[in-house]
């Protein structure tokens, strides 16, 4: 099995601004300027930034965010086309992009083509303090000076990022929203993830617990073992949530008439695109011998042999369908490979370690590229 580089992921729910320009542009400066800290690394020498750096940062009164600093758009360095390119590839992650220029030419005006035909939202930012070049834009953009700006610069800015960033980037539905409400009893059925440290549970229950605490419901969390026990004291939840390899174990226990759904599905509902990830699962049935599958996990983690999207899929997949398939791993938010079209069908992760639009970027460029996408629990229920 074909595994790809991996990077780290962005960090769950957080919008994330990417910030881009050629080298020298400012771009470091203003990410310094933004948050208030010498965070990010500044010289005069082209080429400082060599990859793209996070910074975390909380707007005050809005939302916390993730700031991806990149290197530069013309970065002429040995390893220049490289950094580029992993400029590029950020696009896929952020909700928001902000362009600096002190000149305007072939660098900004390709980037605005770029971010205009992935329906990706900017602010150019004319980076003052330098003469401006006769080639600046005759639309509206922003005029920092990021080295030497003031706080009501710092704020028109931030007011204008708040006012760029699409709503659905900040502002997340509950997991639970329509499925159950303040006072309801909802069971979660969370076996021990042999991947999950000492002491800890997967992020999807995490999530789960803290979504049904804002609804204001009561969640009753348990292992598989001990359902009977939750309904022989008397409790008879909405809605049971359960792990999808659990899914069969958990069906026989539970009393007909509630609904079971896993955790994996409620994130598919809220970050993927459950309507195509339902029609993806029917490729599962037209695959053929030697047939490309593409896995994409989200999370950086050490496999072992319970590895749900590195063993059981591949293995599960390979049973149901009796030929030999091929499978590829993409982690974290590594860039999806060239050949996309090869690809007989894709099996993402629910992306809980990611934004909705990093995940629906990803599932977008797979639309685009004709290759069916489903989703790990809604493919093991249908195996399992």
């Amino acid at each position: 099995m074909k595994e790809e580089r991996k990077i780290q992921p962005g960090r769950e729910t957080k919008p994330h601004i990417g910030i881009y320009g050629r080298c020298n542009a400012g771009k470091s400066t203003l990410l310094n300027f933004i948050t208030g800290a010498d965070f990010a690394l500044v010289s005069e020498q082209p080429g400082t930034t060599t990859d793209p750096v996070r910074k975390s940062y909380e707007i005050l009164d809005f939302a916390p965010v993730v700031f991806i600093d990149t290197p530069g758009l013309d970065d002429r360095s040995a390893l220049g086309e490289k950094r580029m390119r992993k400029s590029l590839e950020t696009l896929a992650q952020i909700d928001l992009a902000l362009l600096v220029f002190r000149q305007w030419g072939q660098p900004e005006s390709d980037l605005v083509t770029l971010l205009q035909k992935e329906d990706i939202p900017y602010l150019l930012i004319y980076n003052a303090g330098a003469e401006q070049n006769s080639g600046a834009p005759l639309f509206p953009s922003l005029q920092i000076n990021a080295l030497h700006g003031d706080e009501k610069d710092r704020e028109e800015l931030l007011k204008a990022i708040r006012s760029a960033l699409p709503e659905q980037s900040y502002r997340i539905p509950s997991l639970f929203e329509g499925k159950a409400g303040r006072g309801d009893f909802v069971l979660l059925v969370c076996p021990i993830d042999s991947e999950a440290p000492s002491g800890r549970i997967i992020l999807p229950q995490v999530q789960a617990i803290r979504s049904l605490l804002d609804q204001h419901a009561v969640a009753v969390v348990v292992q598989p073992a001990q359902i009977e026990s939750v309904f022989s004291i008397g409790i008879h939840p909405r809605l049971v949530v359960t792990d999808s390899q659990a899914f069969a174990q958990v069906k026989a226990a539970v009393p007909d008439g509630i609904e079971i759904i896993s955790f994996s599905i409620l994130l598919a509902q809220l970050k993927g695109d459950y309507q195509t990830y339902t029609q993806g699962l029917r490729q599962i049935d037209h695959l053929q011998e030697g047939s490309r599958i593409l896995i994409l996990e989200n999370c950086l983690h050490q496999s072992s042999c319970e590895d749900i999207g590195r063993v059981k899929i591949p293995r599960l997949l390979q049973d149901y369908t009796g030929f030999s398939l091929q499978f590829t791993v993409i982690s974290g938010l590594a860039a999806l490979p060239e050949n996309l079209a090869d690809f007989q069908l894709a099996v993402q992760c629910g992306g809980c370690m990611v934004t909705r639009s990093q995940l629906q970027n990803r599932i977008r460029a797979l639309r685009k590229a004709g290759v069916p996408v489903t989703n790990y629990g809604m493919l093991l229920h249908k195996l399992l």
